[in-house]
C-alpha cells in the first residue's frame, strides 16, 4: 500500500576514503538519457569557476516497516489507525542514522565544498562549492548541451557519479538542469477564453468565494472557516505581497489570515512588481475556502526536493500544496511523501494541463503518495450560489503513470472500468478535482485579469478545504486525516453523493463518466457530507 514503486577536516575524513577502485555508485541515476544515450549535441564545457549547490539524499531505512506502518495508519480496523508520527518519530525509526550523516558531511567538506543547510530527518544537506570541486569528488565531467526541445542549453554530467566513501548515497540533485521547474497557471490562449458571467468577481468572472460557496456553503450553516489550521505552499518563484491585497480589494473582501514566506536554501521570498500569478492565486484561493485559518505558509526554494523535505520536517501545517510541474526524482520524493503520510500530512498538486501527462510534464501528480487534483468546468446556481453541475474541463491532464515503477494501488483498482479507460496495473491520475476552466480572477504584477485558468487553482482550493476538515477533526476530538486517498476511495465506493461527481464530457483523451474518471477522480468536495465522511463516525 502507498507506494508500489518504493521502491570535516581532511584527518577526519581519511577513515571513510575508500581506494579508487572501491568508489560507489549512487543508488539512482542521475545522468540524463538523452546524454547517457550519447544523443545530446555537446557544448561546451561547465566553467570550473561555476558556483553549484547541491543536494546529497541519503536512503531512508527500514523501508519495509514503513509501508507496514502506513498500511495500519490508514486501516480502520488498525489500533494505529491515524496515530500519526512526530517528526522524530519518523526519524528514528527510518531517517539514515546519525553516524551515517555526519560521516557523509565530513567526507564533502574534506573535498572542498561547504555544507551550507542540514535536515532534521538526516534525509538530505546541501552543499555547495565549484565546479572543478565536484567534478573531482564526484569523478564526472560537466558539460554543456544543446536541449532537444527547447532553445537553450543545459547542463549534465557526462556519467554516472562515484563516490571514494563507505557510506551509501541514493541521490545527488543539481548536477543537471535538463527539465526547468515551471508553474501551472495558465493565461488563455487564443479562442479558449470564456466569457465571464458565472460568478461574483469584477466582469462575472470566479473568485475564490465562489468555490467556498459552491463546494462548501454559505450563510449560517456554514461555521467551518479553517481556524486552528495552516496550509503550506511549494513555491519556486518569490511573489509580491502587494498583489495579495490588491486582490481582495479588487473583490470587495478583506483578509485577516497571516501570509508568512519562508525562504528555503537561501531562495529570494518577496519580489516587487514581478511575475507572480502563480504564487498568488495558490494563496488567495486557499484563504478564500479557509478565510479563518491561523497562516498561509508560502515555501519559497530553488530546488523542489528542498521545499518538500522542509515542509515535511517542519510539520506545521496538514494541508499542503503545490502546482509546480519540475524534474522526477521519484526515489527521493517519494519517500518524502510518505513521511508526509505517516505524518498525518495531505499534499496535494495540480494533476497539470493540456489534456495528457505526457505534454503537461508528469510530475509529481503521477506519484502515488500525492493526491493529484484534475479539473472541471463547474457551474453554479448564481453567483456566488451554490453547486449545480460539474463537468471535464478539456485541457485537464489525466491518464495512466508515465513512469511504469509507479503501480497502481489497491484502494484504486476496484473503480477503474472499460468506461473510464484507466490503466489495472498503473497509477492512474487524477484522484479528485476542482473547477479549473478559464473562468477565474486573478492578480499578478499589480493588475489583476479574468480569464485565466489551470489546475493550478484546484490544488489549493481543495487544500483549503481541506483545513476544513481537519478544523471539524479537531472540533470533534479526532485526529487529522492524513493523506486521503486511502480514505476517499474507501469510503466513497458505492457511495457517489459523498462527492460532487464530475459528469459529462471528456478532456480529449479520456471521458468524465459516472463515478470516478480520471479527469474528475472520485470528484469534487460536496460539503459537509465530504467532510464527515473522511474524518469519520
Amino acid at each position: 500500500m502507498l507506494g508500489t514503486g518504493w521502491k570535516i577536516a581532511a584527518l577526519g575524513a581519511a577513515a571513510l576514503l575508500c581506494s579508487p577502485a572501491d568508489a560507489r555508485p549512487l543508488q539512482v541515476s542521475v545522468v540524463p538519457p538523452i546524454v547517457a544515450q550519447h544523443r545530446a549535441q555537446a557544448a561546451g564545457a561547465v566553467d570550473p569557476s561555476t558556483r553549484l549547490q547541491l543536494d546529497v539524499v541519503l536512503p531512508m531505512r527500514n523501508k519495509e516497516k514503513l509501508r507496514d506502518l502506513l498500511t495500519a495508519l490508514y486501516t480502520p480496523s488498525s489500533r494505529l489507525y491515524r496515530h500519526w508520527l512526530t517528526v522524530a518519530q519518523f526519524t528514528r525509526q527510518f531517517g539514515p542514522t546519525l553516524k551515517d550523516y555526519r560521516a557523509a558531511m565530513r567526507f564533502f567538506r574534506a573535498h572542498g565544498l561547504t555544507v551550507t543547510h542540514t535536515a532534521p530527518n538526516r534525509y538530505l544537506f546541501q552543499v555547495e562549492g565549484s565546479a572543478a570541486d565536484i567534478e573531482r569528488t564526484l569523478h564526472v565531467t560537466l558539460g554543456r548541451y544543446q536541449h532537444p526541445f527547447e532553445n537553450r542549453q543545459f547542463m549534465a554530467p557526462d556519467r554516472e557519479p562515484t563516490l571514494g566513501m563507505k557510506v551509501p548515497l541514493q541521490e545527488v540533485i543539481g548536477l543537471d538542469d535538463f527539465v526547468l521547474s515551471h508553474p501551472k497557471y495558465r493565461p488563455p490562449e487564443p479562442g479558449q477564453q470564456r466569457a465571464g458571467g458565472g460568478g461574483s468577481g469584477p466582469g462575472g468572472w470566479f473568485i475564490g468565494s465562489d468555490f467556498r460557496a459552491a463546494y462548501y456553503g454559505t450563510g449560517a450553516k456554514a461555521k467551518l472557516d479553517g481556524k486552528g489550521q495552516s496550509v503550506a505552499l511549494m513555491e519556486l518563484g518569490p511573489y509580491d505581497p502587494n498583489d495579495i491585497a490588491l486582490y481582495f480589494s479588487k473583490v470587495g473582501q478583506t483578509s485577516s489570515v497571516p501570509v508568512n514566506g519562508i525562504s528555503v536554501d537561501g531562495a529570494t521570498v518577496n519580489c516587487s512588481a514581478c511575475n507572480d500569478g502563480e504564487q498568488i492565486l495558490d494563496i488567495v484561493y486557499a484563504i478564500s475556502m479557509a478565510p479563518g485559518m491561523d497562516q498561509v505558509q508560502v515555501y519559497v526554494g530553488n530546488k523542489p526536493v528542498d521545499v518538500e523535505n522542509q515542509m515535511a520536517t517542519d510539520n506545521t501545517s496538514k494541508q499542503l500544496s503545490t502546482s509546480w510541474g519540475y524534474g522526477e526524482h521519484f526515489e527521493t520524493e517519494d519517500a518524502i511523501y510518505q513521511e508526509m503520510a505517516a505524518q498525518g500530512q495531505s499534499y496535494f498538486t495540480a494533476s497539470g494541463d493540456f489534456s495528457s501527462l505526457q505534454k503537461s510534464g508528469p510530475w509529481p501528480e503521477e506519484d502515488a503518495n500525492i493526491i493529484a487534483v484534475g479539473g472541471t468546468d463547474l457551474e453554479t446556481t448564481a453567483p456566488g450560489g451554490p453547486w449545480k453541475a460539474e463537468s471535464a474541463w478539456k485541457d485537464s491532464a489525466a491518464g495512466p503513470s508515465l513512469d511504469h515503477n509507479i503501480l497502481i494501488e489497491p484502494y484504486q483498482l476496484p473503480y477503474i472500468t472499460k468506461k473510464n479507460m484507466g490503466s489495472k496495473k498503473y497509477r492512474n491520475v487524477a484522484d479528485i478535482s476542482a473547477n479549473a476552466d478559464f473562468d477565474m480572477y486573478i492578480c499578478s504584477k499589480g493588475q489583476c485579469f479574468g480569464g485565466v485558468g489551470g489546475t493550478s487553482f484546484s490544488s489549493p482550493i481543495w487544500a483549503g478545504f481541506n483545513a476544513l476538515m481537519n478544523q471539524y477533526a479537531a472540533d470533534h476530538g479526532k485526529p487529522a486525516v492524513g493523506f486521503l486517498n486511502p480514505t476517499l476511495y474507501g469510503v466513497l465506493k458505492g457511495n457517489s453523493q459523498l462527492t460532487h461527481d464530475v459528469l459529462g464530457g471528456d478532456n480529449t483523451i479520456y471521458p468524465a463518466v459516472k463515478g470516478y474518471d480520471l479527469v474528475g477522480g472520485v470528484g469534487s468536495p460536496n460539503g459537509l457530507a465530504t467532510i464527515k465522511a473522511v474524518t469519520g463516525p
